[in-house]
């Protein structure tokens, strides 16, 4: 069997972990926590079912998941692929095994597949790891040995385990040459007991001889017993046989009269049959005329009581129309209801064309739109209206309000401008202060602009000497290219090479050219013409301070500093002015916009009224209640429209109630003419009488039908009757019923002598006294003379009996005296109670001996048979191993234990071997069991760490063996990376806290 992959739904920590195309030999890799038991158990607990609560294995149930379990996909070298899922459920898990040809079962077909295997068997024989290594090194020399013969042979120390606790509980029972086991302490103290018991007889000797006489009366009563006994039985015998002896006689003689009559051949009960049959015949055949005449009459009856079927098959009709007649009174007062209502609705309508002022009809009023838009609508105009009107009491005061403010604000600003100087006068202030003003400004600028014309005067000067110098660099390098371009050009020629001469010619244009371009006019020239801007402003500013006058305009300014603030606030009034203007132009603009809304809601108003076919004075005060109006009023002709659609299917249903009943009353009532309810009482009578004829009619029918049934049946047992006559009479090769009669009276002769014969032999069952001693109490002609001797013999005995019983029990009494009266009696009753514990500790010291006598026989048998295949295979893996140090394993000659050969065939015994080389012979003896003895099982084995121990070379060639393998998969879980170097990488699958990674795309 190999596993090819496994999902786990949740298991310890692994949750929803997928592993797939599991190799033949597969590593799984992870540090301590990572999950490798948790695999290992997952796979056991799949295979033979979860732990118990009960149990000491950890259950591994998830904490973060709700899912427990997985499934397992396998292939069986006998049975194909399968998968194995096992869920959480009863104890240990419900399991599921899907079979890859579509056999679905539980635990039976597991089991089957796993070769009946148990996880005790299992982990025994295919799963190890470094506990049973570990187990090694606690033991002491001497144990080693039987440690690995119990190794060998269930695969796990049980074996030896189970010897040696054996061997505790015996010897702490009883030693040959011991004093502290149970038994020799007993022993001891029994054989102690026993002396002094004897010392204590001893000082009384009338009790030694009065135990002598005891038993032998014991013994002479005894016999007595046995005497009476034998007596008892004789005479019980003998009476047995006065019982029996007149029916063994007539035996004899019924068996002798039987033999007289012979074989005769007759029917069983022959004569009742017949009898029965004549009785039977007669009866029959005159039912059979009975039952004739019976069914004449009948017909006769059913012809007299034929039941009318049309009115039958209308009854659903009737009966549903006779219901519907008592309501005609409730239906006529519905209808008076729906009249005074209808009136009531035609005085509200007309109540509601008044208010309107309309003379529309219903037809007019529904044509008239009122749907949820046109409520909306007339909603929305209405409150627009309203809030039109305040909107307008608002504006008209806010315009009285900004009028007031703006006529006040007029005012001050004409006030303003006649305090401000007119321009004129301004004008003339400001020429004659602005004098002293501008002599300063020219003198400011006059200053400014001296620098300015030093500053311009450098930069040219510097600019013309940058200028000059560029233009001769550029000129030397010019020459410079046209140099080489015309050498270029002189040896292409000389040499005609076409290439060089026209790059030569290229070279000169392009020279030519940047050359042509380099000749622009000097930027500079600009910076001159603004030189001589400047110099000429210099002289202009010059020529007016020299023609300027000078005032005092002292008084002057502060007539124009005073004017200046009378300016700024008429400027002010003027701007407030402005925003009042501003703000009255608001309020009339809205006041316009008010209109325009205003005449917007009055032409949506007149659309709306017109819609509702409405008069424009109603629509402009009461628009919203005449639309309410008009709703009531479809309303009420929806109402009234109803009521009249219920009178007129009350009307029907009253008419067509009428028509039925007439039309039922002329098909099937003899008077004409009656009122509703006479007629529907008639027609329920006449229903009722045809019923009761249908009901006449089918008894008479069944009745027919079972006369008729049982015409036949008789007609039918009749002939039976007839012919089971005639074979009776053939059977016992008759002619005439007299000559049947008379074969019949000695048959019947015959039959009660066997009767009798069975009866007496019934009797004679259970006797006392078995058949073939019946010959030798036969001569015996008045057994009553011998039971009289027997019992007088059996008196005489009885009386001899119980004189010695008297005596016996004087003696008794007379040793109870003495065992009373000292010690002997308490030494006597210690003696007792220790010797019946010595007996019960024999007992369990002989159960655990035998269970040692069968535990080594087993031992010698797995020895003699088992054990030499497993042992060559084992010395096979011992020598790889060891690189042929070891060759060969023998078993001791006596024991579980083995003894490892060397090379040099010098003999080592378990406990003599170093370390590591004792955990080389468990591998091998483990391994060899497995390919061995259960070779045709072949699971997967699970290794867990069990060669950390072994050095460099031992581990290489531990798993070098392990690689030869081929017959078992091999499930190897490590923790130590320095193990991978001996693997391939994708065989190795490394494992993380909660997830299975691949080894090589890890790394």
């Amino acid at each position: 069997m190999k596993i090819i992959e496994m999902h786990i739904y949740g298991y310890g920590q692994l949750e929803n972990v997928k592993i797939t195309d599991l190799a033949d030999f597969q590593v799984f890799y992870g540090e301590n926590e990572a999950g490798k038991s948790t695999i290992m158990a997952f796979i056991h607990g799949i295979l033979f079912g979860f732990p118990t609560k009960q149990q000491s294995d950890l259950r591994y149930v998830p904490k973060h998941s709700t899912k427990y379990g997985g499934k397992i996909r396998i292939y069986h070298e006998e049975h194909g692929y399968a998968v194995i899922e096992r869920i959480k459920g009863k104890a240990s898990g419900d399991v599921k095994v899907v079979m890859d040809s579509g056999t679905i079962g539980g635990e039976e077909l597991l089991k089957k597949l796993l070769g009946d295997f148990n996880k005790g068997l299992f982990q025994a024989i295919f799963s190890f790891n470094l506990h049973g290594l570990q187990n090694i090194h606690q033991m002491k020399g001497e144990e080693i040995g039987k440690f690995l013969f119990s190794a060998g042979a269930l695969g796990t120390e049980q074996l030896s385990k189970a010897e040696t606790i054996l061997q505790k509980e015996l010897e702490s029972r009883f030693k040959p040459s011991g004093k502290k086991p149970v038994l020799n302490e007993r022993l001891q103290a029994l054989h102690e007991i026993n002396g002094e018991l004897k010392k204590a007889a001893a000082k009384n000797k009338e009790y030694e001889s009065l135990i002598t006489t005891k038993e032998m009366l014991q013994q002479e009563m005894e016999a007595i017993n046995d005497s009476l006994q034998k007596m008892g039985e004789k005479v019980e015998k003998l009476h047995e046989w006065k019982r029996i002896e007149p029916i063994v006689k007539e035996e004899k003689w019924t068996k002798k009269e039987l033999k007289q009559f012979g074989e005769i051949e007759f029917p069983a009960r022959g004569i009742e049959r017949m009898e029965r049959l004549n009785q039977l015949i007669h009866p029959y055949h005159a039912e059979v005329i009975s039952i004739g005449e019976r069914i004449e009459n009948l017909k006769k009856e059913l012809e007299a009581i034929e039941p009318n079927l049309s009115l039958l098959e209308n009854e659903s009709a009737i009966l549903t129309l006779l219901d519907q007649v008592p309501i005609m009174e409730q239906l006529r007062l519905e209808k008076q209801q729906y009249e005074a209502k209808l009136l009531v609705y035609d005085d509200q309508l007309a109540i509601t064309k008044e208010k309107l002022h309309l003379s529309l009809d219903e037809e007019a009023i529904f044509a008239i739109n009122t749907n949820i838009y046109m409520k909306n609508q007339v909603e929305v105009v209405s409150r627009k209206k309203q809030k039109l009107e305040e909107v307008k009491e608002e504006l008209e005061e806010r315009y009285r309000d900004e009028k007031n403010t703006l006529e006040e604000i007029e005012k001050d600003v004409r006030f303003a401008e006649s305090q401000v100087l007119s321009k004129q006068e301004r004008l003339l202030l400001e020429e004659q202060a602005g004098t002293e003003n501008d002599k300063r400004d020219l003198e400011g600028d006059l200053k400014t602009l001296e620098e300015k014309i030093n500053l311009y005067q450098q930069a040219y000067e510097r600019d013309l000497a940058a200028n000059t110098s560029m233009k001769k660099q550029k000129r030397l390098q010019f020459f410079l290219f046209e140099f080489i371009f015309f050498g270029l050009i002189a040896y292409g020629l000389f040499t005609k090479q076409w290439a060089l001469l026209f790059l030569g010619v290229m070279g000169c244009i392009t020279i030519a050219i940047f050359m042509v371009k380099s000749k622009k006019p000097l930027e500079n020239g600009e910076m001159k013409q603004t030189l001589n801007g400047l110099r000429e402003k210099e002289k202009l500013l010059k020529q007016k301070l020299q023609s300027a006058e000078y005032l005092d305009i002292t008084k002057l300014e502060n007539k124009l500093m005073q004017d200046n603030q009378r300016r700024e606030e008429l400027q002010m009034l003027k701007m407030k002015l402005k925003q009042q203007h501003s703000q009255f132009e608001k309020i009339v603009a809205k006041f316009e916009e008010w209109e325009v809304d205003s005449a917007q809601n009055k032409e949506k108003q007149l659309s709306i009224s017109k819609e509702l076919k409405i008069p424009e004075y109603i629509a402009a005060s009461f628009l919203q209640e005449a639309f309410e109006f008009i709703e009531q009023s479809k309303s009420i002709y929806r109402e009234k429209n109803q009521l009249l659609v219920r009178l007129g299917q009350i009307n029907q249903q009253r008419a067509k109630i009428v028509e039925d009943l007439t039309s039922f009353e002329k098909r099937f009532l003899q008077e004409k003419g009656l009122d509703l309810h006479n007629s529907a009482y008639l027609l329920r009578n006449k229903l009722k009488e045809e019923h009761e004829k249908q009901i006449k009619s089918q008894e008479r029918l069944g009745k027919l039908a079972d006369l008729k049934a049982d015409l036949k049946q008789k007609s039918q047992e009749l002939k039976l009757l007839q012919t089971e006559h005639i074979s009776l009479l053939q059977a016992a090769k008759a002619v005439t019923e007299q000559q049947f009669y008379k074969m019949g009276e000695e048959v019947e002769k015959r039959e009660k002598l066997l009767e009798r014969l069975n009866q007496l032999q019934s009797q004679l069952q259970y006797s006392l006294l078995p058949e073939h001693v019946w010959e030798s109490y036969l001569p015996i002609h008045d057994s009553e003379e011998l039971i009289t001797e027997c019992n007088l013999e059996a008196q005489h005995l009885q009386a001899k009996l119980k004189k010695l019983q008297e005596e016996h029990a004087s003696i008794r009494y007379e040793i109870q005296i003495l065992e009373e009266g000292g010690m002997y009696s308490d030494i006597l009753h210690h003696y007792k109670q220790k010797k019946f514990e010595l007996e019960e500790t024999a007992k369990e010291w002989s159960v655990y001996s035998l269970a040692q006598e069968i535990l080594l026989q087993t031992i010698d048998k797995y020895k003699n048979v088992h054990l030499p295949r497993m042992l060559s295979k084992a010395e096979e893996y011992m020598s790889f191993l060891t690189n042929g140090s070891y060759q060969k394993i023998h078993l001791q000659k006596s024991g579980s234990g083995f003894l490892v050969e060397r090379k040099d065939h010098t003999l080592f015994e378990a406990n003599e071997l170093s370390q590591a080389t004792t955990e080389q012979l468990y591998v091998s003896i483990r391994l060899a069991l497995a390919t061995t003895l259960y070779e045709k099982y072949q699971f997967p084995i699970i290794i867990d760490d069990s060669f950390v121990n072994f050095d460099v070379k031992r581990t290489h060639k531990v798993i070098e063996l392990l690689k030869r393998l081929k017959r078992n998969q091999i499930l190897f879980f490590t923790c130590h990376s320095h193990l991978l170097q001996h693997f391939r990488r994708e065989n190795i699958l490394s494992l993380e806290k909660g997830a299975v990674l691949d080894y090589l795309i890890e790394k």
